[in-house]
């Protein structure tokens, strides 16, 4: 198996097609559809990276990030509908990596991660 992804974002549909296209590159999938969810997937396993998008329920992404951030430096991309600016900096503050809006090019978001693990590889 490849890199270890965990994908956060309560449109089932989204995660289902991410999961679908990450597994083809021979990457191990876990899904968490709320920010309780995800925080405590995080905090059992090690993920080589995560996908997370803002407006979730439960915790936001922002605070999943904030919150990931305090335990491990696992690269963080937010997918998300939330395109203006500021939300685009208040997530870097936070602890992304990098922003992605919706919607998106899963080529480009796969691109994306193999770059970030290429860096971290090194």
């Amino acid at each position: 198996m490849g890199s270890k992804v965990l994908v956060v974002d309560d449109e089932k549909l989204i995660v289902k097609g991410i999961r679908f296209s990450l597994e083809q590159d021979d990457m191990e999938v876990d899904c968490a559809y709320d920010g309780e969810e995800a925080l405590e997937m995080a905090k059992k396993k090690k993920y080589d990276i995560i996908l997370l998008d803002i407006m979730l329920p439960k915790l936001t992404g922002l605070e999943v990030c904030q919150q990931i951030r305090e335990f491990s430096s696992v690269p963080i991309v937010m997918l998300t509908a939330k395109g203006e600016d500021m939300d685009k900096i208040l997530g870097l503050e936070y602890g992304a990596d990098d922003y992605i809006t919706k919607p998106f090019n899963i080529l480009e978001v796969k691109a994306r991660i193999k770059a970030i693990m290429r860096r971290i590889s090194r």
